[in-house]
């Protein structure tokens, strides 16, 4: 009859395996709030697509007849000031051009699979950069984690299993051990993954406060009521587009007619 007798752990041990169950539980708790900000952004950037396809284009058209009023004015007034308005108005045109043409609008319709949303959590919770045990292996997940979240807006599973097996593969994912330095290792990651919780809570209440995460609030509550606030809002854009338009056309004959 043989008696196993388990080695008691030593106090280093203990203290090891506490922080590591510890840094666990932080490692889901930052997994979930990545996953979370993820989605409010790329929730964000569907909608602001939607918006500036819809009304976003009618505010550039408006701007651009504001714009030729503006300098129709300035020909027939002549003054310093008239002239300032006039290149002001054509500033705002031009940008209110590059906003309604620029990337945001390509971006679609979000919505994410519950793969999708498994597979992001497990690359958050795995290769997230404040896991990182030197510069390299930061820099290294700073990439992949980039990509990881470029994916998930894009609705890309493979691209994030790729990813997840890139870092797993990789022989930098292999690290020493050693009681002492994995202690100020697991140490330093806790301090780390708590640093970029607080950090995340503070990015989600800046995202919930901006402009367009409110305007998006308000189209849903809208929607609850059987309203359609994005095309409400297209509806009275296009007829002041109609006005400034009917405005210029009158501005511009009439001066064509004046000796």
């Amino acid at each position: 009859m043989t008696t196993e007798i388990a080695r008691r752990l030593s106090p280093e041990e203990e203290e090891l395996a506490k922080k590591r169950a510890e840094l666990d539980l932080l490692q889901g708790q930052l997994a979930d709030r990545e996953l979370y900000l993820a989605n409010l952004r790329a929730e964000l950037a569907s909608f602001e697509g939607s918006y500036l396809r819809q009304v976003g284009v009618l505010y550039a058209e408006l701007d651009e007849w504001n714009a030729k009023l503006a300098e129709l004015a300035a020909v027939a007034n002549g003054s310093e000031e008239a002239r300032s308005a006039a290149t002001q108005a054509r500033a705002q045109a031009a940008e209110s051009r590059a906003a309604s043409q620029g990337e945001v609008t390509k971006h679609k319709e979000f919505i994410a699979s519950p793969e999708l949303k498994s597979l992001y959590r497990e690359v958050a919770k795995r290769v997230h950069p404040d896991l990182a045990t030197d510069e390299e292996d930061r820099r290294q997940r700073e990439r992949l984690m980039t990509e990881a979240n470029r994916a998930y807006e894009n609705g890309d599973a493979e691209r994030l299993k790729a990813i997840l097996h890139e870092y797993e593969s990789s022989p930098d994912s292999v690290r020493g051990t050693g009681i002492a330095a994995d202690l100020i290792r697991v140490l330093r990651q806790l301090k780390q993954v708590s640093s970029r919780l607080a950090q995340i809570e503070d990015e989600i209440t800046s995202v919930v406060g901006s402009d367009i995460a409110k305007l998006k609030a308000k189209a849903e509550r809208a929607a609850t009521e059987g309203r359609d606030l994005l095309a409400e809002m297209a509806a009275t854009v296009q007829s002041r587009v109609n006005v400034a338009r009917r405005q210029y056309e009158s501005e511009a004959a009439r001066k064509q007619t004046t000796p």
